[in-house]
């Protein structure tokens, strides 16, 4: 029974795995996904960066918190990697559901807040793009040209 109710919890959890990211014409996003849409547009309240889990002044979303290192063994299963196969940082979610991107020094360069959207904005509340699941449970990360740029500062 307990073998049963671990394999069901491990079931349950968000997949941890890498995630590629591709460079995105906004243009050619469905409505839905783009920032057009009300529920991905960054003066919408959720999505902003003064909102309490996305705020840069949140210790959760700081890189000096544990969860968030570089340095942290955890972070080397949620790399954010090019079609290349080059590594441009990792992901990591706080206590509050976001979704946090870095690059590989632990600079934080955007976030998917907790709910209501699958857009992701840079730290400044500029919509960035999206995040598109897929059916094994991991995603893509599709983002403007501007913030695929933030990654190589």
């Amino acid at each position: 029974m307990f073998r049963l109710v671990s394999i069901l919890c491990c079931l349950a959890t968000p997949v941890l795995a890498d995630a590629p990211l591709i460079v995105l014409d906004r243009t050619q996003l469905p409505f839905d996904m783009g920032p057009g849409n009300p529920a991905n547009s960054p003066s919408r309240s959720g999505n902003s960066p003064n909102a309490a889990w996305n705020s840069a002044g949140n210790t959760a979303n700081s890189s000096s918190a544990w969860e968030n290192r570089p340095s942290n063994p955890a972070n080397e299963q949620r790399l954010i990697f090019t079609a290349q196969g080059d590594v441009l940082g990792y992901y990591a979610r706080n206590a509050g559901g976001v979704m946090n991107l870095f690059d590989v020094n632990g600079r934080r360069i955007a976030y998917r807040p907790a709910r209501g959207t699958k857009s992701l904005f840079t730290t400044d509340g500029t919509w960035c793009g999206t995040v598109d699941g897929l059916r094994d449970g991991s995603f893509v990360l599709a983002v403007t040209p501007q913030c695929a740029r933030q990654f190589s500062r």
